[in-house]
């Protein structure tokens, strides 16, 4: 049976990758005022965007074995002067976060603002 909340999804990973995504997220609301989040259990994902509509959707954060998939709506269109950001989808790519210090990276503090920012001026 698939867990169904996020804590106990957590629950069955790694301390270390539990609190990479616990870190994940709070930087994430932290830098989306209002931000929704939403617990998805059949996939197991946290979705966190401006409202519960998929197209207001910016992130998930999804848990693995041995890293964190921070998943960027808009990845595709994102700087990335560093390399982080991975994929081959048309518009979604992720960041593997493998700890809550990585997650504090100015790298990765910068992929979260460059994907809110555009939408922050578009639902104003």
């Amino acid at each position: 049976m698939k867990p169904q909340t996020w804590d106990a999804v957590l629950a069955e990973h790694d301390p270390g990758v539990a609190e990479a995504a616990r870190a994940v997220q709070r930087l994430v609301v932290a830098a989306l005022p209002g931000a929704v989040v939403q617990f998805d259990p059949g996939n197991g994902l946290l979705a966190i965007g401006t409202s519960l509509k998929m197209r207001d959707l910016l992130f998930a954060i999804i848990p693995h074995r041995a890293h964190v998939n921070l998943q960027l709506a808009d990845g595709v269109d994102l700087p990335d002067p560093n390399g982080l950001i991975e994929g081959t989808g048309k518009r979604i790519r992720h960041v593997k976060v493998r700890s809550a210090e990585a997650a504090a990276s100015p790298a990765i503090r910068a992929i979260v603002q460059a994907q809110i920012e555009p939408r922050r001026g578009a639902g104003e």
